[in-house]
């Protein structure tokens, strides 16, 4: 009976054990984090580090798990998805949003925000506060901007894109039908492409021409397929970080405080890596076989007269309300 009663009793205390791992387990909020980029992709490596930064910080309590280059939902599925709580977290780039939240193009209008001391003061701007609001009124809660880059390249493989009358005729590489107004305007043919369709694309001569960050024609290979780029200072593209409302409102008070604080240390620790990315990658591109040239302020000024009207004026038609509010806010940072 003795032997009974201590076997009874260490069943239970294996029982009371296992019931307070699951409860600890049960207790753990997850947080998946869906993104198209590859995870050679420095935008990769900052998730990467706000995982182990936010994990850290709530000591356990959060878990991040991480789903890079589409393998959780495709680039155009992140919104929906989110927004109805399929997941938690998505990072697209702000161009990605189109005409769903026109508002968002404003980033990436040619010339308009592409010095690196304005670029550090957007987050918690009264121009990234616009943005939020219009995110929130489609039903996803901003939470990070992540600085991706301010150095674009015009890619070919024929022949290098120098002047604008190199664009004339080319199926370019576009992202949205606002801001690919411009290149429009100069004879240019804008195909908006998703950038993980981009490399077939160019291999397959779907398109003639490529459009991109400087540091992804590293990380997607390009030089593969490009002979030819042109590295211009023609916008901004910021990559956010946006989270399913509902499922932030149930954060504990720590959580969302060790989010902030995490978010913040990721924003600023990204302008050092996207800067230190992009010079590596020119340094790069050179030794895989491109030939790489560097826009001269006099080219860049010749194109921004030509190209950045005609997206500012598709901007406004299409934001008529926040539009101009926009272009004046971060003209003022």
């Amino acid at each position: 009976m003795r032997y009974a009663s201590l076997t009874l009793t260490a069943f239970t205390a294996t029982v009371f054990a296992s019931g307070l791992a699951m409860g600890s387990a049960q207790a753990q909020t997850v947080m998946r984090i869906s993104h198209p980029v590859p995870t050679a992709h420095h935008v990769h490596k900052a998730v990467e580090a706000f995982k182990a930064d936010l994990e850290a910080r709530t000591k356990g309590t959060m878990k991040v798990e991480i789903f890079p280059s589409e393998q959780l939902a495709k680039q155009a599925e992140n919104h929906a998805s989110v927004a109805r709580g399929a997941f938690e977290a998505g990072v697209l780039t702000n161009f990605t949003w189109g005409n769903t939240i026109p508002e968002m193009n404003a980033l990436t209008i040619p010339y308009l925000l592409t010095d690196l001391e304005k670029i550090k003061k957007f987050p918690g701007s009264p121009a990234a506060e616009i943005l939020e609001k219009a995110l929130l009124a489609k039903g996803v809660k901003n939470l990070a901007w992540f600085y991706t880059t301010r150095q674009s390249i015009f890619t070919s493989a024929k022949k290098p894109l120098v002047t604008l009358a190199d664009l004339r005729g080319l199926k370019i590489r576009g992202l949205s039908a606002i801001s690919d107004a411009g290149l429009a305007a100069v004879g240019a043919a804008p195909t908006p492409t998703p950038a993980p369709e981009v490399y077939q694309a160019l291999q397959s001569g779907v398109l003639d021409a490529g459009l991109t960050d400087v540091s992804a024609a590293v990380s997607r290979k390009f030089f593969e397929v490009q002979k030819y780029g042109t590295v211009a200072p023609y916008f901004a593209v910021y990559f956010h970080m946006f989270v399913n409302p509902a499922w932030y409102n149930r954060l504990t008070t720590g959580e969302k405080d060790a989010m902030a604080a995490a978010v913040k240390k990721a924003e600023a620790d990204m302008i050092g890596l996207t800067e230190a990315t992009a010079a590596a990658a020119i340094k790069e591109l050179p030794l895989k076989g491109m030939t790489i040239h560097m826009q001269t302020p006099a080219e860049a000024a010749t194109w921004k007269a030509a190209l950045q009207k005609p997206v500012i004026d598709a901007f406004n038609k299409a934001a008529p309300e926040n539009g101009p509010k926009l272009v004046d806010a971060l003209n003022k940072l």
